[in-house]
């Protein structure tokens, strides 16, 4: 791993500490002309709590997915911890994934039941105590029978799937992960149409939606072959379908596993918020920074951790435009409070989501990290800041910076190593001008006047973050 510049002069000196490792950016396709849906980055990044840790651990210990569950109780004591902890801050939501079986128990041929929890049922617990209910769900999946009649339409579930004489990516591949439903089939406008409204009726306002690489190429860097992979043209297609009925009935949609080919082109044009990174796992320092560090690759998973990730893919990013996902975080797996603070930072100054994945019986006394207001209001304020430089191993990237809508500016100084570093912000570098208050969103602490060059003195696997105010 090459060494970071131990301090920074933003500007001329950034030249000084190169990219080491080359940027492989995904290969660029032609597409063919698809609809256009304005106006869909509406949304700020969300705050929420997530299963994912509580599946993931039981998984990891060897318990089948057809075995796991949460019970009414289980969700009771979730709901009133997140309600309790985390709602007055702003975390709105709670949400599924995957794991524990997606059930369509209805004559819908939609998800009903996650596990043995009715979905209607969960939305009402949660609505009881002011929250929000995502789900883990993708409407390219076919979770109901064959003979399901498409809402509006002659065509059936049955009718969507490969029928041998799609174009496909792997013609030698089995189709054998997931149930897809072909966006050049008959009637799968109208059942992606029919999956949004199934959602909305039932008072879900986030989808998840996971394994879109599959569906494009059928293609998994880690894995291999996945799946007959239906091209490039019918991914963009499928997601056109998808921003098109997400937006008509007001739900926000969250694209996990892209490949983020020509520059992430159709995903930012369709998705509210994009991963942009591996998935968290068994988290901790080494989905943060460690995994993989300084390295990007052509298709999923472009970048191992969080802080490649957001880097590479800062261009893409602003207001306005999508969002990026780093994925779940895992308070507990940390070793220290620096670095606690630190991926919650990242986060934030990234303009993306803090999604708690942390249960009640593993968080301990760790929920402050989750709930610092000053820090929060940059996802209040829709703040999304960027690096210096968005090269690997440019030690640019160790610094963000970004303006909030009242003027005042925010500048985060990151530690990615193993002992404190020195880093230096020049104003000027960053376009600010004049004379600024200076405040510490950690320490909660106010610093005087602001230097024409801020020195930060880092802690390993630390951060500071920095106010400017008039």
């Amino acid at each position: 791993m090459p060494a970071i510049c131990s301090a920074i002069a933003l500007g001329a000196a950034l030249a000084a500490c190169s990219n080491e490792i080359e940027m492989r950016r995904p290969p660029k396709y032609e597409l063919p002309d698809l609809p256009v849906v304005e106006n869909i980055h509406t949304y700020k990044a969300p705050l929420y709590w997530s299963v994912y840790e509580y599946c993931y651990d039981r998984e990891q210990s060897g318990m089948a997915n057809s075995d796991m569950d949460i019970t009414p109780e289980q969700w009771d004591e979730i709901i009133d911890w997140v309600a309790t902890e985390l709602k007055p801050y702003g975390y709105d939501m709670v949400c599924t994934d995957g794991f524990i079986p997606m059930l369509a128990k209805d004559e819908t041929g939609y998800m009903t039941h996650y596990g043995s929890m009715s979905l209607k049922d969960l939305v009402a617990k949660c609505k009881a105590k002011g929250l929000k209910v995502g789900v883990y769900d993708n409407p390219l999946w076919l979770h109901g029978p064959n003979d399901t009649k498409i809402e509006g339409t002659d065509y059936t579930f049955g009718g969507l799937y490969y029928n041998g004489t799609d174009e496909i990516t792997n013609p030698s591949a089995s189709n054998m992960w997931f149930n897809w439903a072909i966006a050049e089939h008959a009637g799968c406008r109208e059942y992606i149409d029919g999956f949004f409204k199934h959602y909305s009726e039932l008072g879900i306002d986030y989808i998840r939606m996971d394994f879109l690489s599959w569906y494009e190429d059928g293609k998994d860097r880690n894995i291999g072959i996945v799946g007959h992979g239906y091209g490039r043209a019918s991914y963009a297609r499928a997601l056109s379908y998808i921003a098109e009925s997400a937006k008509k009935y007001g739900i926000f949609t969250s694209l996990v596993m892209p490949h983020l080919y020509n520059d992430a082109e159709v995903e930012a044009l369709y998705g509210n918020m994009v991963r942009i990174v591996a998935d968290t796992a068994g988290g901790g320092w080494w989905h943060y920074s460690s995994a993989d560090r300084g390295k990007s690759y052509a298709n999923w998973p472009n970048c191992m951790n969080m802080f490649d990730g957001f880097t590479y893919w800062s261009h893409i990013a602003g207001k306005g435009k999508v969002i990026l996902d780093g994925d779940f975080i895992r308070l507990n797996k940390f070793d220290t409070d620096a670095e606690r603070e630190s991926v919650i930072s990242l986060q934030l100054m990234a303009g993306g989501p803090v999604t708690v994945a942390d249960q009640p019986s593993t968080i301990g006394d760790l929920v402050h990290f989750y709930t610092n207001e000053e820090m929060l209001a940059l996802n209040k304020d829709r703040f999304v800041g960027r690096p210096m430089s968005d090269k690997l191993n440019d030690a640019g990237n160790l610094i963000w910076y970004g303006q909030m809508s009242d003027g005042s500016y925010v500048i985060g100084f990151f530690n990615r190593d193993d002992n404190a570093i020195t880093l230096n912000a020049e104003l000027s570098a960053l376009g600010i001008t004049g004379e600024w208050n200076m405040r510490d969103l950690w320490r909660h602490t106010d610093e005087g006047k602001a230097p024409s060059t801020i020195k930060a003195t880092i802690p390993a696997h630390g951060c500071k973050i920095i106010k400017l105010t008039k």
